[in-house]
């Protein structure tokens, strides 16, 4: 079945680390009024390349919807067709595309949720959150807390810092929670990898770690939780583990693998 593509023209690009050559793209698609998809769903980019053969590769949006617009996050590979083609396109270029596509989306009910996200596995975290704690219409977030835990290697590598150290500082119920794996020596917020730093969050909230009676299940008088994590497969296995350690159900883990 053959799917059905779109334009998206290019309406607003930002640099957002010149070291890892990671570019903010503003996309709108002319022929919709409204372009419908759930906040952490992907979009599927269409191009012929050199060879005249098609290719096709999936990007998360970084938006929650808003008009006929979305919004990527994308960082430069060596070698890599789509992301060069992506990061070199100027404002009012045009793309095909197909979508929505993807499940990593915030499922009902909402609960005290965990984000956790390395690179550009932060995309989907964004439209979450801009989804939940929007800027011209009413909270989302129903008063649970959301702790986004961000991992990359150099200051300069926060993708959207600014935005959520806003937000966060706007609603007592985000916590943003930024750490770096190779942070340079004036570097004075947390260091290592993301792992620790949900463990870290687990530990401060007890009440987040489910009870176990010796021989059987998790307490189900705990609050219910979920946690949401997406980057590359290591650090999505890592976290997934540590939290099925510590009781987590498989259900109230989401993730979405970049690689």
């Amino acid at each position: 079945m053959e799917r059905k593509t779109y334009t998206a023209r290019l309406i607003n690009k930002l640099l957002l680390s010149e070291s890892a050559q990671c570019f903010h793209l503003e996309f709108e698609v002319p022929e919709l009024e409204k372009f419908s998809f759930d906040a952490g769903q992907f979009v599927s980019m269409v191009a012929i390349d050199g060879l005249g053969k098609h290719q096709t590769r999936a990007y998360s949006i970084a938006s929650a919807p808003r008009s006929n617009r979305f919004d990527l996050c994308v960082n430069r590979v060596e070698g890599g067709f789509f992301s060069n083609l992506l990061c070199d396109l100027e404002p009012d270029a045009k793309v095909e595309f197909h979508g929505p596509h993807g499940l990593f989306v915030l499922r009902p009910p909402l609960m005290d949720t965990i984000l956790i996200a390395t690179g550009t596995g932060v995309a989907p975290m964004r439209g979450f959150v801009e989804h939940l704690f929007p800027s011209r219409t009413e909270d989302r977030s129903e008063g649970k807390h959301f702790w986004l835990i961000y991992g990359t290697r150099y200051q300069s590598e926060i993708y959207y810092r600014q935005y959520f150290e806003k937000i966060a500082a706007e609603h007592p119920n985000f916590h943003y929670i930024p750490a770096l794996s190779r942070p340079h020596d004036g570097w004075t917020g947390l260091r290592g990898y993301v792992q620790t730093h949900v463990k870290d969050v687990l530990k401060d909230h007890p009440e987040m770690v489910p009870e176990h009676t010796p021989g059987g299940p998790a307490n189900n008088s705990r609050p219910q939780l979920r946690a949401y994590i997406c980057g590359l497969n290591e650090m999505v296995s890592a976290n997934r583990d540590q939290l099925k350690e510590l009781g987590w159900d498989r259900k109230q883990i989401h993730f979405e693998r970049y690689d």
